[in-house]
């Protein structure tokens, strides 16, 4: 009897063919936590693209292992896996430019008020569009502050840096690996010294609300905020508050404290914000990275081997103890 494999979303095509190769691919009626929990009995493998109930784990006897289609690893339970001798794999890094080349994307679209041109536009016509125009700004030999410098505050990098002319300010733990033309420095110094701020570091204990009323504050009059990483980094009553009173231009938020956003969010309604529905790193071309990723570590799993990017390695001999 085949393997089962099932995946909490739709894979691209190509994905989704080399996958049923490999076994009997189930996709979720919905992303939803009782669809997943139902819907995943008897698999063998579960692709992540949504979060994982952790009763799966605790349940499924067969079950080997779960693939993040990603890299970020906040929704699956680790410990629940580790302790349950399931694996944990990831594909990290091939989503990184797509999240960088959305970072510059929506800064630029904030830094020329997109936002009030293109609805003015529609409602008030052509002249009241165009004078947004003469308080629009640009981006290139301006200051960019990144926090957090993995694979994609290292893109972010190339591109700002190499392409714009930016100056770069970097918040990392390992100074000594940024590259050469970024500058490290500690997170009130970026935020006072930023135009841009760039948010994309891992959500955990140390960057849970590490943007709150006191860091935006210390921002310049004008300067934007962006979020790809976690929705928690930023309090979001104190950006609220900051947006409609405080001294940042705007905010380029991809990720909430809540998602979907709810459809009352004072969010929606504001002119200096660009909002996006997690859709950062999405694109025709990375979902076809990621999913790749996904079937190379799918089909080592499948045949015995030890996943390339396993990201719970003290798992190993639990495993081998219930597989062989």
């Amino acid at each position: 009897m085949p393997d089962m494999i099932f995946s909490t979303h739709p894979l691209h095509p190509d994905v989704t063919a080399e996958l049923q190769t490999l076994g009997n691919l189930v996709i979720a009626s919905e992303p939803s936590p009782s669809a997943i929990l139902g819907e995943s009995a008897g698999a063998s493998i579960i692709v992540v693209r949504a979060p994982i109930p952790s009763e799966i784990f605790g349940r499924e006897k067969a079950l080997k292992a779960v693939v993040r289609h990603g890299a970020g690893l906040d929704m699956i339970p680790l410990d629940a896996a580790t302790d349950a001798g399931v694996l944990v794999a990831n594909v990290p890094g091939v989503n990184a430019v797509t999240v960088a080349e959305h970072c510059i994307w929506s800064s630029l679209a904030l830094l020329r008020r997109y936002p009030a041109v293109s609805a003015d536009l529609r409602s008030a016509g052509w002249a009241v569009a165009r004078a947004h125009s003469d308080h629009g700004r640009e981006l290139s030999q301006r200051t960019i502050g990144i926090v957090g410098m993995g694979n994609v505050g290292n893109a972010l990098f190339r591109i700002a840096h190499g392409g714009f002319g930016m100056k770069v300010l970097a918040v990392t733990s390992r100074p000594e690996a940024l590259p050469a033309g970024a500058e490290a420095a500690d997170l009130k110094h970026v935020l006072s010294h930023s135009d841009v701020v760039v948010l994309a570091c891992p959500l955990n204990d140390k960057t849970r609300g590490i943007i709150g009323a006191d860091e935006l504050a210390l921002m310049q009059p004008g300067a934007i905020l962006v979020n790809v990483a976690r929705g928690p980094v930023i309090d979001e009553k104190a950006l609220i508050e900051a947006l409609r009173s405080g001294p940042i231009g705007g905010a380029v938020l991809d990720v909430f404290d809540r998602q979907p956003l709810p459809d009352d969010h004072p969010f929606l309604s504001m002119r200096n914000v660009i909002l996006t529905p997690h859709m950062a790193g999405i694109t025709e071309e990375s979902m076809l990275r990621m999913g790749q990723g996904v079937v190379m570590e799918t089909r080592r799993i499948l045949a015995g081997n030890k996943p390339v990017n396993l990201c719970n390695p003290a798992v190993w001999d639990n495993y081998v103890s219930r597989f062989g």
